[in-house]
């Protein structure tokens, strides 16, 4: 990781809410007093476990939120893209993080104080709605996580994450960014079941992969199987 302050807030590609607010409140375009963080592929962001101090925002690159569980298992919550608020969950909640955030590419996030976050929170209307919004986003997925686990089959499960996977990538034909381990990470399921499913699923002419690219080739089908299975 590398951290810099002498990123302007202005000159940022993705500026979050709290940006946002403060420039309508004090009329004008308004840097917020923060930390401007660079991290590689694999670099941890948040650990489950550690301290909160800050809010943090998304500004670049893909990461992945999950659960650390019992013996190096891991289940992946949902994918982060900008923008996107990481630890939202954790602003207000707990004074630890309940999860893990890693990116599964280069990222950049801005670390904004906590304490401003939740002055601004309570004074502010429209802030209030906006991390309100994002939280009930973000509840609903874990949500429909559980439900997925709970009730649907590997078969079901993997078709699903893959008709996430292309909604994340806003296309049918993707860059895989994750690992066979990472996908069945998303689905529960092991690294031997996901390899062994997505061959099933390429046999079938459901999908096609080559390497790292996947393409969804029968998107109804595969929505079919995420229904019944």
């Amino acid at each position: 990781m590398r951290i810099s302050k002498k990123r302007n807030c202005s000159d940022c590609i993705q500026k979050c809410d709290i940006h946002d607010v403060l420039s309508k409140v004090n009329g004008q375009d308004t840097t917020v007093s923060h930390l401007h963080a660079q991290y590689k592929k694999h670099d941890i962001i948040c650990k489950q476990g550690t301290e909160v101090t800050h809010a943090m925002f998304l500004v670049k690159g893909f990461a992945k939120m999950y659960i650390e569980g019992l013996n190096n298992k891991n289940i992946i919550l949902y994918l982060l893209k900008p923008p996107a608020y990481i630890g939202l969950l954790s602003f207000f909640e707990s004074p630890k993080y309940s999860y893990s955030v890693t990116a599964i590419e280069d990222c950049e996030v801005c670390f904004i104080e906590l304490d401003l976050v939740k002055k601004m929170y309570i004074e502010n209307h429209e802030l209030l709605l906006c991390l309100n919004k994002a939280f009930g986003k973000s509840v609903s997925t874990i949500f429909k996580k559980i439900i997925s686990l709970n009730q649907k089959q590997i078969r079901g499960r993997i078709a699903e994450n893959l008709i996430y996977l292309s909604e994340i990538y806003s296309a049918n034909k993707f860059h895989l960014k994750l690992s066979r381990k990472e996908i069945g990470e998303m689905a529960a399921i092991s690294e031997e079941n996901t390899v062994r499913l997505l061959s099933e699923f390429a046999k079938e002419k459901i999908i096609a992969i080559n390497g790292k690219e996947v393409e969804i080739l029968d998107m109804s089908l595969l929505k079919k199987i995420c229904e019944v299975c």
